[in-house]
């Protein structure tokens, strides 16, 4: 089995413990200045009632807890958009775009 993706794979696995309605898990090292294949830079994108009263703050708490292995390791940034249900729908499904990275060098 291939290790490609694996890294990627373990954050959409664990994250199902918030039971999202909608989670989608980009990676976007291939916008950084790293090599090809890694997986080092991460945007995550998660719905869940698990968010419903909380601060974006103790949101994005949760999720770095949830992915300590992962931050303490191969993942160097983890871009987070973080919503309840009634949040995303008043954002009627829309994400901001990711910066392109300052060090990349084209």
């Amino acid at each position: 089995m291939s290790d490609f993706h694996q890294v990627q794979r373990a954050i959409e696995h664990k994250l199902q413990q918030l039971n999202p309605t909608m989670l989608t898990v980009d990676n976007e090292s291939h916008m950084h200045s790293v090599p090809p294949n890694s997986e080092t830079h991460f945007k995550v994108v998660i719905v869940s009632e698990t968010f419903e009263g909380l601060s974006r703050v103790k949101r994005q708490q949760l999720v770095y807890k949830i992915l300590s292995e992962e931050i303490a390791g191969p993942v160097h940034a983890l871009a987070q958009h973080t919503y309840s249900p009634t949040q995303w729908a008043e954002k009627n499904g829309l994400t901001p775009d990711s910066p392109n990275c300052l060090g990349r060098g084209d």
